[in-house]
């Protein structure tokens, strides 16, 4: 129920304008602008009707007092038995939202406070839409910045940068409708995984930022950051089906408040250094900014292993995106330079746009090659594979077996599927 605050030193004006506003409203009455600035510090009101004439303190002092107290202003309309043009306009003058003359009518006293509320109403909304990401309910990335800058000037807590790691592919191979749902999804996870208190926003993309709140070690933070990659990829395949194949996971960098300091830029900076060495060692984590968290620093950790393993047993080929595949590609090349290693490159196109075919025939390559070969998406339906020491013969054997599988699958059949094997 919405507040009003009521100030007049005449009781029974008071009481008239608290019998008429509290059928709708819940009401407080203050007989002096000293008790109104008192009772407005504890109460937080949503509207104040005043009578402008009082003595101390009159309404145009009470109304500059009242300004001062809050960042948002607070509605304010007047009331007074002077019918004078030039009291008005003085009320009008100073930012006063109404003006009602004595003696009171109940409909016009409601209407009118109806009107401002209702006002105030849509102004709160408007301005509430233009914070928030219209996508996932998260402050969007000026929202974000501005309250999250305010807290790390008072607060003590941990400023957190957060990436979706391998995102990219939902889009690529389910297409932008997934990856929205992802998003979404994403964003209820990571406001689950904090205190109602602390503040969350979408920076952009698939980049989020947070601050939690009274958080000093860095147990509570990766405990945050394991359950997030859980419930993500569990969402995930809840979504594109379990044998969902993209990496999905969370990278966090994270720097502590105050210790790192309490200017929100320096802050940012910190943390997203951070999130770009989670990136670099691993993904799938979170790194503090100022810890040794270099791969050097952790060679004789028994976690090591587990920041470079794969987090799932592999039992079909290596299926990854196109810059990573770049990657392997020129290190293979260089293997078979070095060792004479014989390496087969193999192109696969399908004469189909469909997602779901693509997605099909994506399916029936990683099931069919064997899981030391590498496998990518090459723009909309063309596919390069990776073979290591494998003989042309062996390829070629291969080519068939894809071949023979497609005409097996009545939904893959009817396209026609081009191949090309060339020694690396």
């Amino acid at each position: 129920m919405q507040k009003i605050l009521i100030v007049d030193d005449e009781i029974m004006m008071l009481k008239m304008a608290s019998r008429i506003l509290s059928k709708k409203y819940k009401v407080i009455c203050a007989s002096s602008g000293a008790e109104a600035l008192q009772l407005f510090e504890n109460e937080k009101p949503d509207m104040i009707l005043s009578d402008l004439l009082m003595p101390e303190m009159d309404g145009y002092e009470l109304y500059r007092l009242l300004q001062t107290k809050t960042a948002s202003p607070v509605p304010v309309m007047f009331m007074t038995a002077d019918d004078s043009d030039e009291s008005e306009n003085r009320g009008f003058a100073i930012g006063a939202a109404d003006y009602i003359r004595k003696p009171l009518k109940a409909d016009i006293l409601l209407r009118r406070v109806s009107n401002i509320l209702d006002n105030l109403d849509k102004l709160q909304d408007l301005k509430q839409a233009a914070e928030l990401d219209s996508m996932t309910g998260l402050l969007n990335k000026v929202a974000a910045q501005r309250e999250i800058g305010k807290l790390c000037e008072k607060a003590r807590g941990v400023l957190l940068m957060i990436d979706l790691d391998n995102f990219k592919l939902v889009n690529d191979f389910h297409g932008h409708a997934m990856g929205d749902k992802i998003l979404i999804k994403f964003s209820e996870l990571l406001n689950g995984a904090v205190d109602s208190a602390d503040l969350t926003g979408r920076i952009g993309g698939d980049e989020f930022i947070a601050f939690c709140q009274n958080v000093t070690t860095e147990a509570e933070i990766s405990g945050k950051a394991n359950l997030l990659n859980e419930k993500i990829i569990a969402a995930a395949k809840n979504y594109m089906g379990d044998d969902m194949k993209i990496p999905l996971g969370v990278s966090i960098g994270a720097v502590f408040v105050p210790n790192e300091g309490r200017n929100f830029a320096d802050l940012y900076q910190k943390a997203d250094k951070a999130l770009y060495e989670a990136k670099q060692n691993g993904k799938h984590g979170c790194i503090f900014y100022g810890a040794k968290n270099d791969l050097s620093a952790q060679k004789n950790s028994p976690d090591i292993q587990k920041i470079l393993d794969e987090r799932n047993n592999a039992t079909e080929a290596y299926f990854v995106g196109a810059d990573d595949f770049k990657i392997i590609y020129r290190l293979a090349a260089r293997l078979v330079q070095s060792y004479k290693n014989e390496i087969q490159f193999m192109t696969l196109t399908i004469d189909s746009d469909d997602e779901k075919i693509l997605g099909e025939f994506r399916d029936l390559l990683t099931n069919t090659f064997r899981i030391s070969d590498c496998v990518t998406q090459n723009g909309k339906n063309q596919f390069l594979i990776l073979m290591p020491e494998t003989k042309m013969l062996e390829a070629k054997i291969f080519q068939g077996k894809i071949i023979a599988k497609v005409a097996g699958v009545k939904s893959l059949s009817q396209y026609k599927i081009s191949c090309e094997i060339r020694k690396l």
